[in-house]
């Protein structure tokens, strides 16, 4: 039997639509039984956004219907999260590139650490996608982007993009805690923050070195102090003392 969800008989002209892939930006055309496509542009394979879950918990064909689906698609529906967070970052960033870039920087090294770390990655993921939300409107409102505006005006934003997305409550929330002090650690925080933080001053650190690098002995110091984790550490010392030799290389 096939869900009617499912069956072409009754699509409508929405069941046919094209989406921004998470990568590269480029428009990337589904069927709304598509599992997944691949962008012209980047080669990603990026799995079908509009693919919801959430009649699982209540259909009477539910079995039926998730176990026609192709393996990659059940074993990879993190990814599905992800691309829809990359989506809708860089949807209510528009043209901003520089911060959509900064947040897909840090998106990839929160991915290398919270595995590390052995973190939330839904909760981490939507973090780092979604860090520095609240900036366009600490701009409109205050014409800064300080901290104390960002924490204040993003959680709301991300708290909407995330219902959005039909997200768990409780991930939303966290998310949403995460945000609203991402730039001063607590005395006590979770791992998903941690993770969060090291990613976002790695990126930090990289685009404020890429004018000014520091020394070798320089970075040791700043590495044993200022990250919350073992594994941030470790994938900070390997991408920033890139910058180090970089500048001593110049400089001979």
């Amino acid at each position: 039997m096939q869900c009617p969800g499912q069956d072409s008989r009754y699509w409508s002209g929405e069941d046919v639509f094209e989406t921004k892939c998470p990568k590269c930006g480029h428009s990337v055309e589904f069927f709304k039984d598509d599992s997944q496509q691949k962008c012209r542009q980047c080669g990603h394979r990026m799995l079908n956004p509009r693919i919801d879950f959430g009649c699982a918990s209540y259909c009477p064909y539910a079995d039926q219907c998730l176990g026609s689906m192709p393996p990659e698609l059940l074993a990879k529906r993190d990814d599905l999260f992800k691309d829809k967070l990359a989506i809708a970052m860089r949807k209510y960033f528009g043209d901003d590139h520089r911060r959509i870039k900064h947040a897909e920087q840090v998106a990839g090294f929160a991915e290398e650490i919270g595995k590390l770390e052995k973190g939330n990655m839904a909760v981490i993921m939507a973090a780092a996608y979604l860090h520095d939300i609240g900036i366009k409107e600490a701009e409109r409102k205050f014409n800064s982007s300080a901290p104390r505006h960002q924490h204040t005006e993003g959680p709301p934003v991300a708290r909407q993009i995330l219902s959005d997305l039909k997200a768990d409550p409780g991930l939303i929330d966290e998310v949403c805690d995460i945000i609203g002090h991402h730039h001063t650690p607590r005395d006590k925080e979770t791992t998903n923050f941690k993770v969060l933080y090291d990613a976002d001053l790695i990126v930090n650190l990289d685009e404020k070195y890429q004018e000014n690098p520091p020394s070798g002995e320089r970075l040791e110091t700043v590495l044993n102090k200022s990250f919350l984790t073992s594994s941030g550490r470790r994938v900070a010392k390997k991408a920033l003392m890139k910058r180090v030799r970089q500048h001593a290389d110049n400089i001979q």
